[in-house]
């Protein structure tokens, strides 16, 4: 409980841009799930995109920046779009998801909320016109990706050493708590790039040489052209 309570202290910017996804936490290798006797009952067979696993499922909530908004975790068997409202339920802007969180009610329970939920079309759907910034963060959605591995890789939520549920609950918690104190998260730069590009247009524009450029451009007045033709017999 403590941990949990210092995760939710934790700095987190509302930047109005947010990226959900979930990943699977194994416990032991699928072919030895009816011999595991700490997560016997509560752990869970599922399938992911890639394979069978016997485990959990992590959710999380990242803002651009790379910040843990919130988390969540769920029996492997869980549907995504289940867990997404409760985790969402303060936040406002756009959250982008893959094709998992398709669901025109999810949809609009988010959107009644203030928040917009954005992400790609199957292949029998039908084509909408989507904002160009809207196309723009769906290519952005690895940044979650990048969190989930570096919470594996770095913090080692996942393992299968673990001898009963509650250290496999405080392992996990304490990863992302470790994974909150990095200065360097995976982060898209975009209020960095937007600040960098106004300093330099305001230095570009107010260079001396820029306004005699624009006053002279301003009192330019274009001649008249005289036109001749000439006879050809």
């Amino acid at each position: 409980m403590p941990l949990c309570f210092f995760i939710a202290a934790q700095g987190k910017t509302a930047t109005g841009i947010y990226f959900v996804d979930s990943t699977i936490l194994r416990v032991c290798h699928e072919k030895r799930a009816s011999q595991n006797r700490a997560f016997k009952g509560l752990a869970k067979k599922s399938k992911s995109t890639m394979r069978w696993y016997y485990g959990f499922k992590l959710h999380i909530i990242v803002n651009d920046m790379g910040e843990l908004m919130a988390f969540k975790m769920s029996k492997a068997t869980t549907d995504d779009r289940v867990v997404l409202p409760k985790m969402a339920e303060n936040l406002t802007g756009k959250i982008i998801g893959d094709k998992g969180y398709i669901s025109q009610k999810l949809f609009d329970q988010l959107y009644e909320k203030g928040l917009q939920l954005i992400t790609k079309i199957r292949k029998n759907m039908k084509n909408k016109l989507v904002l160009m910034i809207d196309k723009i963060l769906l290519r952005k959605r690895g940044i979650i990706e990048s969190v989930f591995d570096q919470l594996k890789n770095i913090s080692q939520i996942e393992h299968s050493r673990h001898r009963s549920a509650d250290n496999f609950m405080v392992n996990i918690v304490a990863g992302l708590a470790a994974y909150c104190l990095q200065e360097k998260k995976p982060s898209l730069g975009i209020k960095y790039n937007l600040l960098r590009k106004r300093r330099y247009l305001g230095r570009y524009f107010a260079h001396p040489m820029m306004q005699n450029r624009r006053a002279k451009r301003d009192d330019y007045k274009p001649s008249a052209v005289r036109v001749t033709q000439r006879y050809v017999p």
